[in-house]
């Protein structure tokens, strides 16, 4: 796991302070050993020179026998006796404290006992030497043996004290060695733990520190979010409520008493302050299915009324859905929400469409008389006038026949008109079903309807292959058929009509002209022609119905052709977009979704 996960863990100031309370008491534990074994060395040292001394003492009083025997041998005075005789009982008194002292050193012991036959020899010489004295019964040399053996024993005694304190000396060196050693090592070795632990409670107060300053962010993040979902509330008229199941308690946000017309905290937190707003003929139902939440400890939406203090009738929404807290209690959260513009917008809704459906039985209605009642007189019209032109037209003056002529030429502009809006009408319904098409075949049949007028402008059509597409047949083929006669109407005297039907599959996102497109492909067919064109100013306005850039009596329509195509395109969920130069002719290029 690498240091920067380590170091961002959870976990880590713990371990870290486990591991430095750790090495604190081992520091402590180091620092009392060595203080112990200090003491330890103390007590050694006077020990050793406890021990020293006392072997010092037996050498001092063995020889204050000594020179109190030669004294009395001198002078035969008794008085010289008298370290001799003392001298006997403060050895036993030094031999047990070194007893005691060397209690743990069995070669001390063990020096000790042949000390103590060597010390025994020398008082029985010493005797021996008094009794010769005193009797005076002993020869020159039996003396001289006696007190020769008497000085060697007592040069074996020095020996044998010389050992012994060099032995307590080496003990106390080795001790004091191995002491040095450890003091020399221990010294480094606590400096070291305790830069570590310094470094380690460093890494932890840092991460404490970084802590703490996200905890701070965090605070202000809660704070500001605290402060945004009041805003949201309001804004969005919605409040927030908690009931605490095992304690019976509710508490209410500040925009629950506004969805009831009160200053926020403006009353206790109870179900019974809280159900005095509702309207009187929701309390029952209310009432239940509060019942129904405290035993389900669920509430799903339900829906009621409540009245303000100046009267006013409000449509509420409540949700709520149980949870359970850190410390294991179940509480129920729920949400309100006022719902009273949903209720006066869905009412308006109704009432639209309520108009709106009796607008379309209005045009349906019209639809049917445009094409019967309307059609039948004019149809009539028609035909009295083809009679008239066929049997009494010689009889008109020349204003006769002028007039007779312009009521042909209106008669004919209207069934034209009444049929444009005919085919505009059916185009309003976009609810046919997309059909797989070969397309091919709608462009051919557009052609075949208009052969005749093909024919007489001696037009060239050239056109691409197509793709089958998933289109409503007959509209597609209303739209070629508007295009091409458009292009045929619209042609330039000067020259033939030309026009180029041409297929290309895009990608939406690398065409410009697709912005809001929905879909990811569309099938772009373009119409491009020889005509007269148009400014492009123009290029948004030939599309609104009855919109004409020329004199009627210039260019024949209604200005309804291109309305059918945009209201054709928009049915497909495609767009249309038209461009023109002026003299030089025009292009519509057409994009249909790719299903």
């Amino acid at each position: 796991m690498p240091l920067k996960s380590i170091y961002r863990a959870p976990w880590f100031v713990k371990v870290v302070f486990v591991v430095s309370l750790f090495i604190v008491f081992f520091i402590a534990g180091v620092s009392y050993k060595h203080i112990t074994d200090l003491s330890k060395s103390q007590e050694l040292v006077v020990q050793t020179y406890k021990v020293n001394v006392e072997l010092e003492q037996i050498l001092s009083y063995l020889k204050d026998a000594e020179t109190g025997q030669r004294g009395y041998f001198i002078t035969q005075d008794s008085l010289y006796l008298q370290p001799f005789l003392e001298s006997r009982s403060k050895i036993n008194n030094s031999f047990a404290e070194l007893k005691s002292l060397t209690k743990d050193n069995p070669v001390q012991q063990k020096n000790l006992k042949e000390l103590n036959v060597l010390i025994e020899n020398r008082l029985e010489n010493f005797d021996l030497v008094s009794a010769y004295t005193a009797n005076d019964e002993h020869t020159e040399l039996q003396f001289k043996m006696i007190f020769l053996n008497g000085k060697n024993i007592m040069d074996s005694i020095r020996v044998k004290l010389n050992g012994m304190i060099a032995l307590e000396e080496k003990i106390l060196k080795e001790r004091q060695d191995v002491y040095k050693s450890d003091m020399k090592f221990t010294p480094v070795f606590l400096y070291s733990l305790i830069v570590l632990t310094l470094l380690l409670m460093y890494a932890a107060y840092a991460k404490i520190s970084s802590n703490v300053d996200k905890l701070k962010r965090s605070n202000q993040r809660l704070e500001i979010f605290k402060e945004a979902t009041k805003q949201s509330e309001i804004i969005n008229k919605h409040g927030s409520w908690r009931w605490e199941v095992e304690e019976d308690k509710f508490h209410f946000s500040d925009n629950l008493f506004r969805l009831l017309g009160e200053k926020p905290q403006s009353f206790d937190h109870t179900l019974e302050n809280f159900m005095r707003y509702v309207h009187p003929e929701d309390i029952d139902k209310l009432s239940a299915q509060v019942e129904q939440m405290k035993e389900d400890q669920e509430l799903p939406f339900i829906y009621y009324r409540v009245v303000h203090a100046d009267g006013s009738v409000h449509y509420l929404k409540a949700y709520g859905r149980s949870t359970v807290n850190a410390e294991g209690r179940v509480q129920l959260l729920g949400t309100t929400t006022d719902i009273t513009d949903e209720i006066d917008h869905f009412n308006t809704l109704e009432q639209r469409n309520q108009e709106l459906e009796l607008n379309n039985k209005e045009l349906a209605a019209f639809n049917y008389v445009a094409s019967h009642d309307l059609q039948e007189p004019l149809r009539k019209i028609q035909t009295f006038l083809s009679r008239l032109e066929e049997k009494e037209l010689e009889k008109f003056s020349e204003s006769g026949k002028t007039y007779m002529a312009r009521i042909n030429v209106a008669a004919t502009r209207m069934r034209s008109l009444i049929d444009d809006l005919l085919q505009y009408s059916r185009t309003n319904k976009s609810d046919e079903v997309l059909v797989e098409t070969t397309i091919d075949s709608l462009i051919e049949d557009a052609q075949q309807d208009l052969a005749e007028s093909i024919v007489a402008e001696d037009a060239s059509i050239k056109v691409d292959r197509l793709p089958q597409m998933k289109v409503i047949p007959f509209q597609i083929q209303q739209l070629f058929s508007n295009l091409i006669s458009n292009s045929l109407k619209y042609r330039s005297k000067g020259r033939k009509p030309e026009i180029h039907i041409s297929y290309l599959k895009v990608l939406a996102s690398a065409d410009e002209r697709l912005n809001n497109a929905q879909s990811d492909f569309y099938h772009r067919i373009t119409f491009s022609d020889n005509g007269i064109g148009f400014d492009q100013e123009y290029a948004e306005k030939i599309f609104v119905l009855f919109s004409r850039l020329h004199n009627k009596d210039e260019y024949s329509g209604t200005g309804i052709g291109l309305s059918i195509c945009r209201k054709i395109v928009d049915n497909h969920g495609g767009f249309i977009f038209a461009a023109g130069v002026p003299n030089k002719g025009a292009t519509f290029t057409i994009y249909l979704p790719v299903s």
